[in-house]
């Protein structure tokens, strides 16, 4: 079973690539997805990294959480599922 980790205080300049590299050291990884802002189209500061299983993602928490990565110090932990949210008017509108 596929588990997901989230990956926060990451630098804007981390690329996917370098954390597929980094997390494969913990096991076989699935994705990764770097979150971009949606007007921006800049990194946000935090990814997902998808794991094959249970015991490679509490590996890869183990070896990267509190790691230093491009100088800014990893959080990683297991993601939470997404909470839904209240539409902004703005939205609303929009469709």
């Amino acid at each position: 079973m596929i588990a997901k980790l989230y990956v926060g205080n990451l630098s804007f300049g981390t690329t996917e690539e370098k954390l597929r590299a980094l997390f494969a050291e913990a096991g076989t990884v699935d994705t990764v997805e770097v979150i971009m802002d949606r007007e921006t189209r800049l990194p946000k500061g935090f990814a997902f990294v998808s794991m094959s299983n249970q015991a490679e993602a509490e590996n890869a928490i183990r070896l990267f959480n509190g790691k230093m990565v491009d100088n800014r110090e990893l959080k990683v932990n297991i993601a939470r599922p997404r909470e839904d949210r209240p539409q902004s008017f703005d939205n609303r509108r929009r469709r």
